[in-house]
């Protein structure tokens, strides 16, 4: 039996990827540049909706080319002290930095120059590290994949944003919800974030979708279609119908029920334990709401225009619901109105 090529692990790069061409060849056009027009971007949207995969697929990319170092780092570790352990950890990088007499061992990182006074600020450290990769030619692409506001996040950022003003080749590619990226960027001494782009992905293409699936599985374009429609173009579900409809010989129809119970269990309970009970009041007038209209949701929902405006936006930014019509409303996730009807009867 061949490998099924979709993948339900969270972060982990499928086999079957849908390419965001376009947004990826924006972060590769502006990074690659001489002068470089950007060194940050901030990749957000919903839990599920590819961030990490992105990500991967960007670095990776770039790290086709010598000149690149790709370095991945833990958002919940010490991000200056593991930066610099990750670029002394490279052989061809160790030599480097010996050469140019940066003595690390001050951080217990191992490489000690004789002669050469131990560095005790990691910043300073840093500093003196990247300038001596841009005396090689040699650009730092760093990855951080689900940032939260912490102290060393805040640390890390005011760190970089000196970096970029001593000109040093330093790129930055970090992934967050939403309200974690919102954070980030309002923090007090981080303003230099709020200009950082942001790629917010949205959902896939509705027919790369349904050709993916036609191959895949090796079926009729309408069959295609109405799998890829089910999936509304969010990212997970494409793999997780995908999976299960492989795990059901490719009978799409016997995949659904285990489509819709690894949906609700393995996303919908996450998204739906962090919203707020006004979050939650809207939610139930979409989910009942047949037309969709803002009129028939604030009455299902008894909430009033500024409750529906504040909540609305919210759901807006966080992904969750789709507000590009004017004067309505839907979610972005698939069969989410019955989770949402069911759950906020038991609430």
């Amino acid at each position: 039996m061949s490998k099924n090529p979709y993948n339900l692990i969270f972060g982990k790069e499928p086999l079957q990827v849908i390419s965001r061409a376009a947004q990826m060849t924006e972060i590769l056009e502006s990074f690659s540049e001489e002068p470089a027009s950007q060194q940050i971007y901030m990749i957000t949207g919903i839990r599920g909706c590819g961030k990490t995969v992105f990500m991967t697929e960007t670095a990776k990319e770039l790290k086709q080319d010598d000149e690149w170092i790709v370095i991945e780092l833990n958002s919940a570790g010490n991000l200056l002290a593991d930066l610099a352990a990750s670029l002394a950890s490279e052989n061809t990088l160790a030599r480097f930095f010996q050469n140019a007499s940066i003595n690390l061992s001050f951080f217990g990182i191992g490489l000690e120059v004789k002669g050469s006074v131990p560095i005790s600020n990691i910043q300073v450290a840093l500093s003196k590290m990247l300038e001596t990769l841009k005396n090689h030619s040699r650009k730092v692409l760093i990855c951080i994949d689900e940032v939260t506001l912490t102290n060393s996040m805040k640390s890390f950022a005011g760190a970089f944003q000196i970096f970029i003003r001593q000109d040093l080749p330093v790129f930055l590619l970090m992934t967050g919800l939403y309200e974690n990226i919102n954070n980030l960027q309002n923090e007090d001494n981080l303003t230099f974030l709020y200009r950082a782009p942001k790629i917010e992905l949205k959902p896939l293409n509705i027919m790369t979708i349904a050709d993916n699936y036609r191959k895949v599985f090796n079926i009729d374009s309408d069959n295609a279609l109405k799998m890829a429609r089910i999936t509304k173009g969010y990212s997970f579900a494409f793999q997780v119908l995908g999976h299960f409809t492989w795990k059901n010989d490719g009978d799409y129809n016997m995949a659904l029920p285990h489509f819709k119970q690894y949906m609700e269990d393995y996303v919908y309970e996450k998204i739906w334990s962090e919203m707020s009970e006004g979050d939650r009041k809207l939610a139930y007038g979409v989910a009942r709401s047949e037309s969709g209209k803002a009129k028939d949701i604030k009455s299902l929902a008894a909430i009033s225009d500024n409750e529906y405006s504040v909540y609305r936006d919210r759901l807006v930014k966080r992904g969750i619901l789709d507000g590009s019509t004017h004067g309505y409303v839907r979610f972005t996730l698939p069969m989410f109105e019955e989770y949402v009807t069911y759950m906020y009867s038991e609430f």
